[in-house]
């Protein structure tokens, strides 16, 4: 599978690159004629920086930003956000003028959540939600809400990668979009047509990488 790797550069920069596998691969909400391979952009310094920088660059210079939920593993990526942000003078609400960089829990039932200790970094406060992919929006949704709950207010919304460009009438800012993958095709998971032709399933993914099946 390794062997078929394709390689694509963000209109963003050459150094920010997309490493993606054809074939059929199965997410917890859809199936997808794709692997999109976030490893290099989200452990690797200097991508993770670029990745960084880029999306900085596209903010307003008067978004407020006091924290950062990372999803997906993108905390490297996200750290780096954080001293961008303030390398710019963004306005943050924080005590400290310093941006909170978090990750929520899973429990037991799959339900996001976020610790008593953590909680007060998301309550009250302008938080960016940092993403490595976005397939179908329902991550970003379920994100949307938890956030909600626990009364924080998303401003920004950042993916690598996103097969939508908004939700819920907020724009989804993305280093690559389906226009830069040739006929990048997301199903759902009752109506795919690679089941339908009985291919098998090459792999389970989601935001933290592949298991060959």
């Amino acid at each position: 599978m390794e062997s078929k790797v394709m390689k694509f550069y963000s209109k963003a920069g050459n150094n920010i690159i997309l490493r993606v596998i054809p074939g059929h691969f199965a997410t917890v909400h859809s199936h997808t004629n794709y692997y999109v391979d976030m490893t290099g952009l989200k452990t690797r310094r200097s991508e993770a920086l670029a990745v960084a920088k880029a999306f900085v660059q596209r903010l307003p210079g008067d978004t407020v930003v006091d924290t950062i939920c990372c999803l997906d593993g993108c905390e490297v990526i996200g750290a780096y956000v954080a001293e961008e942000l303030e390398r710019g003078n963004f306005p943050n609400m924080n005590q400290h003028q310093t941006v909170y960089v978090v990750t929520p829990e899973f429990d037991i039932s799959n339900q996001m959540i976020f610790r008593d200790n953590v909680v007060g970094s998301i309550r009250g406060k302008n938080v960016l939600l940092l993403l490595a992919t976005t397939t179908t929006g329902e991550t970003l949704r379920r994100s949307l809400r938890c956030i909600g709950y626990y009364e924080g207010h998303v401003q920004s919304i950042c993916s690598v990668f996103s097969a939508i460009d908004s939700i819920d009438g907020m724009k989804v800012e993305s280093m690559f979009d389906t226009n830069d993958l040739p006929n990048y095709q997301a199903y759902e998971t009752y109506d795919c047509p690679m089941c339908r032709e009985q291919k098998k399933l090459d792999a389970m993914v989601n935001g933290y990488g592949y298991s060959k099946l």
